[in-house]
């Protein structure tokens, strides 16, 4: 029997006298029963359908967040159609919610969702066209920047709306409340006016209504207040009120449910953001670290202490950035915080994009940076967002990898070089080295005249480095040169540092031996080559069989024959441990056309003439060596460029010639070019700016030509890897002088007083430092024209 029922029967029963009353208690029963109903099927429902809303938004932010990170396009896609799914789910609540709005508010709460909605689903849809055209990085930043904008927009209002829901939920249940209140009073009304009569009905409704509907009031109350939804209701009966309390408890469950799935999913969420192996925050205004970031950071930073710290205490402390530096970019940052994003653009320059930052163990710390900027619909930066990453092991495997690139270049160097000239290279420059550092430790101030030796023993060793190409090792012995030069410029004895001399010596020493080590480990070739193709000490074998076939040709009975091949002989066994000029200058001979193509000429023809000598080995690494500058020279300084040589009627290749010769017991060997030839003009112009002679003073032509040998002198207007350091000639005249020999210039011309005379350039040498090889016997000749 249902509550209706027994309220009829009581009514009749009371009959007349309290028909009245009854149909009072009857009419507030009614109603009471009716504002549960309305509270339970209506009111609660729709409180818990916004619930859901708060639900369906994180669905939608995780489903963006697997589209922007998903690992390839059919995760992608999957993400896209979870999108369109509750995109129409939510939609669709929204208007279960439009159609339960109690007030304008909640209407207006509707259309405002209604319009971020769009907003919001627009963002997402550029932001997975940014991830479609495989902008990661951007699509990335834009989940951060504008997509993170409309859904804290949207959580906001769907917020905004649930605590509305809830609130208008309380009220009616306070309503309610207060119905029942009245009810409960009407019935003691009833109670107290029908005495004994209702004594018994009273107790009657309390037992069937009133405590029933008390203890309902007080568990929804504790549960309301008290939000653990995991407790019930009990239902003692299936009337109105059991069916009321049915659908509390329905209620609840859902409300149990829906709880669950947000904390799981906002825990998701978390727990991506948590696990990203880059790091990520935003710095707010005043330059501080926004309080939410990625985990990640921690351990890049090796701290805890991140939220609420300064930006350039954070990141830029303890790094190898200036005091410069760090100004710049703390004021760009303040530049750009509250201002247009326009400022952003001017100043993003300043925000360095790597730093070594050293960590409190002494360890070094590469870190990439990479800065977007968070703007307002107003395009006014509102935030700084930085991903950092620790670059540290990609650059340390750059670095081996360039090592390795380098040690392999040198071996391809070393290569091109024959093991006789690469080791009498490494032979020299030790020698050259040694030379600089006996040079150094007898001077504890600068001299001028040490100086000057210094430079052109340095000068000297880039010059055959670059003669064989070694790139490596020119660098290095270039940057000594500088200091040499630096030296040679402004001499003082504040300038004189002995320590910093050796140990920039130490670099080249380390330099040569590194070469030397791959030339005879990597590449197992010995300290010494013991020549090329059979060859012995520069000795062709074919000229060794030339001569041995001759030998046993000769007439045994013939004294005149047996003494020819005898001289022959001795002339052929007088090559051993000698070598062509040819053989002593191919490395600089070799290295003319990548010199010509850094001067904007053509490779010049070379024409030699050993007038039938041979140089000595130990002679002819002192030809090499004048050689290299005097070949430089003439090629840099002598010959003109293309376009001038045409205009003279030349070819565009100059053309330089060499001869051998024996004169007045010296071996004289002779250099001349077809350019147009010595500037004497300059050279005195340079003479008289070095006070070396006087503005008006008469002098030869001879006289003036003598001034490049002087130390420091230099035509060049630019300094430059070939020339302008001022020094060359006065090597030149080192090298001779230690040998015994002499160098002289010679006009070729009797244009006296001219601004370019053409010139010989002589090279005399002692003439034991050459042999006369190519004899009187025709077939050891053409043996000896054969090589």
């Amino acid at each position: 029997m249902t509550i209706r029922h027994r309220i009829t029967l009581l009514i009749v029963l009371m009959f007349v006298a309290l028909s009245a009353i009854g149909g009072y208690a009857v009419y507030q029963t009614r109603r009471s029963a009716t504002d549960v109903h309305q509270v339970t099927q209506g009111v609660v429902p729709s409180a818990l359908a916004s619930a859901d809303l708060v639900s369906l938004v994180k669905d939608v932010q995780l489903a963006t967040m697997t589209l922007v990170y998903a690992p390839d396009a059919t995760t992608a896609q999957l993400a896209q159609d979870e999108l369109k799914k509750k995109e129409a789910a939510l939609r669709a609540a929204l208007d279960v919610q439009r159609q339960a709005a109690a007030s304008h508010a909640q209407d207006g709460l509707v259309e405002q969702a209604r319009e971020s909605i769009a907003n919001y689903f627009n963002a997402i849809e550029e932001t997975a066209n940014m991830k479609a055209a495989g902008k990661n990085a951007l699509a990335q930043a834009y989940l951060f920047a504008n997509v993170a904008q409309y859904r804290d927009e949207l959580e906001g209002i769907v917020t905004t709306m649930r605590v509305e829901k809830n609130r208008q939920k309380d009220a009616a249940i306070e309503a309610l409340n207060g119905m029942l209140d009245t009810t409960t009073s009407a019935i003691a009304g009833v109670t107290g006016g029908a005495v004994l009569l209702l004594t018994l009905i009273g107790a009657l409704l309390y037992r069937q209504i009133t405590r029933p509907l008390s203890r309902m009031q007080e568990m929804m109350s504790e549960i309301a207040s008290n939000q653990d939804f995991t407790r019930r209701v009990p239902v003692g009966r299936m009337d109105e009120i059991g069916h009321s309390i049915v659908a509390f408890n329905g209620m609840i469950e859902k409300i149990q449910h829906s709880s669950a799935q947000l904390k799981r999913k906002t825990a998701d969420i978390q727990a991506m953001l948590q696990n990203m192996q880059q790091g990520i925050l935003t710095v707010v205004e005043g330059a501080s670290v926004h309080n939410e970031y990625s985990a990640y950071l921690e351990a890049i930073f090796e701290t805890r202490e991140i939220a609420g710290r300064p930006l350039m205490d954070l990141v830029f402390s303890h790094t190898e950035l200036d005091a410069d530096t760090l100004a710049q970019i703390d004021a760009a940052v303040h530049a750009c915080l509250g201002e247009d994003d326009v400022n952003f653009a001017f100043n993003q320059h300043l925000l360095v994009n790597e730093i070594t930052r050293t960590m409190p163990d002494g360890r070094k710390k590469v870190l990439d940076l990479s800065w977007s900027a968070i703007t307002d619909e107003n395009d006014v930066v509102v935030r700084l967002m930085l991903c950092v990453r620790d670059v540290t092991e990609l650059r340390e495997l750059a670095a081996e990898a360039g090592e390795q690139k380098r040690r392999l270049q040198m071996i391809g160097e070393i290569l091109a070089v024959s093991e006789e000239k690469f080791h009498r290279f490494v032979e020299s420059s030790k020698g050259f080295i040694h030379e600089n550092e006996r040079i150094i430790r007898q001077h504890d101030c600068a001299d001028m005249d040490a100086v000057a030796a210094l430079f052109r023993n340095m000068h000297t060793v880039k010059g055959n480095a670059r003669t064989y190409s070694l790139q490596h090792l020119t660098g290095v012995v270039h940057e000594v040169e500088q200091r040499y030069d630096a030296l040679r410029r402004e001499a003082s004895s504040h300038n004189w540092d002995q320590q910093a001399l050796i140990d920039d010596l130490q670099r080249v020493r380390e330099a040569v031996d590194h070469y030397a080590t791959l030339n005879e480990v990597s590449l197992g070739r010995g300290a010494r080559a013991q020549g090329d193709g059979g060859a012995l000490g520069g000795l062709g074998r074919e000229q060794i069989d030339a001569g041995l076939r001759l030998l046993e040709s000769a007439n045994e009975h013939d004294i005149a024959s047996l003494r020819a091949m005898r001289t022959e002989l001795r002339r052929v066994l007088s090559g051993i441990g000698t070598e062509s000029v040819e053989q002593a200058l191919a490395g600089v001979l070799g290295s003319l056309p990548s010199l010509a193509q850094e001067l904007g000429k053509v490779a010049p023809h070379v024409r030699i003439g050993d007038g039938g000598y041979r140089l000595r080995s130990d002679a002819a690494a002192t030809v090499s060596d004048v050689f290299t500058h005097l070949l430089r020279n003439s090629l840099d300084h002598g010959i003109e460029m293309p376009a001038q040589r045409r205009a003279r009627g030349l070819d565009e290749a100059g053309h330089i010639s060499i001869e051998l010769g024996m004169a007045d017991g010296a071996l004289r060997i002779t250099l001349a070019d077809d350019g147009r030839g010595l500037a004497l003009a300059r050279i005195r112009a340079v003479a008289v700016e070095r006070g070396w002679l006087g503005a008006h003073e008469s002098v030869s032509d001879e006289t003036v030509a003598a001034f490049i040998f002087h130390a420091g002198f230099s035509t060049a207007h630019s300094v430059t890897e070939v020339s302008g350091r001022g020094v060359g000639m006065d090597a030149v005249r080192d090298f001779l002088e230690r040998k015994g020999g002499h160098i002289e210039l010679r006009f070729t011309d009797s244009r006296q007083g001219a601004d370019y005379r053409h010139f010989e350039t002589i090279v005399y040498l002692p003439q034991t430092c050459a042999v006369a090889y190519a004899g009187e016997h025709p077939a050891l000749r053409e043996a000896m024209l054969a090589e």
